[in-house]
């Protein structure tokens, strides 16, 4: 009894004389909504992984927005390019249908000069006018040959009356009495006169610009036009002076061919302008779509 007693004895100061003292405080531990005890964990351990999603969400947002705006400024950008050009070839169109537009005034009869007299028509003319000459300087020959009594008086009475009567059928209106074919004058004044209205229908072709040296701008739609015979023409047009050297049917003919090759060019460029307006109307370009001036 007095053993246990003084072990008790010696038991009791060292556990009084043990001291607790405090600490730092204990890291949390992260809670999952699966593994929380009560509601309020399961409910703070949700909102912190919505608070994390939601971080993660607005970093993958933020780098989407930018890759939209640089794939509509690219875009964006083909598209005023594609329409500045568009623009730029409209104008050039409607430059070209402007300026070339008195083409469609061509009077084609008037240029290609059908009635022209041909080379055996003149040589046919040439000829019975030479045999009218020829006829009276003969007679004319008979009658004086008469008076200075070389002949007999009747023959140079006949010789008279044949002189007479040949100039007679070289006026124009008994010589139509007996025939329908117009003599060389006739045929040298229609020449003349042909070549006239040509000319003057060229001038008002031309006008004060000039005509075709400006049609040549057309040769993408019509390569005919750059064919090295009309430089000539080209040249004179440029100058303001192609009518007054017109002066022949060769001239005049080369003339018809190139206003018929600008007049097939108009055409095709008229189309292309058309087509254009279209597309841009179907593009909703404005700007672009508009309607050719009136022709002069």
């Amino acid at each position: 009894m007095s053993e246990n007693h003084a072990v008790d004895n010696t038991g009791a100061p060292a556990t009084s004389g043990a001291v607790l003292r405090p600490g730092r405080a204990a890291d949390p531990v992260p809670v999952a909504p699966e593994s929380a005890i009560n509601a309020a964990q399961r409910t703070a351990a949700l909102q912190a992984e919505a608070e994390e999603d939601g971080r993660q969400d607005d970093s993958g947002h933020e780098a989407q927005p930018g890759a939209l705006e640089d794939g509509e400024d690219s875009s964006s950008g083909s598209q005023d390019i594609e329409q500045a050009l568009a623009d730029s070839r409209q104008r050039k169109l409607r430059l070209m249908l402007r300026q070339c537009d008195r083409v469609l005034l061509m009077d084609f009869n008037l240029l290609a000069m059908s009635d022209w007299p041909d080379n055996y028509q003149m040589a046919a003319a040439r000829r019975s006018r030479d045999l009218w000459v020829f006829s009276a300087l003969l007679a004319a020959s008979l009658f004086l040959s008469g008076l200075t009594g070389f002949v007999p008086a009747w023959m140079a009475g006949g010789g008279f009356g044949a002189f007479v009567i040949i100039l007679l059928l070289g006026v124009p209106f008994v010589r139509r009495i007996y025939t329908s074919r117009p003599s060389y004058m006739d045929l040298v004044i229609r020449r003349q006169r042909m070549l006239r209205d040509a000319r003057k229908h060229a001038q008002h072709l031309e006008g004060k610009d000039g005509l075709i040296w400006q049609c040549a701008r057309m040769a993408e739609f019509n390569p005919v036009l750059r064919n090295t015979r009309f430089s000539e023409l080209l040249q004179l047009s440029e100058q303001r002076v192609l009518p007054r050297y017109l002066t022949r049917r060769e001239h005049v003919r080369l003339y018809l061919i190139y206003l018929l090759e600008a007049e097939k060019a108009y055409g095709k460029a008229q189309q292309a302008f058309f087509e254009g307006n279209q597309d841009a109307i179907d593009r909703g370009w404005q700007a672009v779509a508009a309607v050719p001036a009136d022709r002069a």
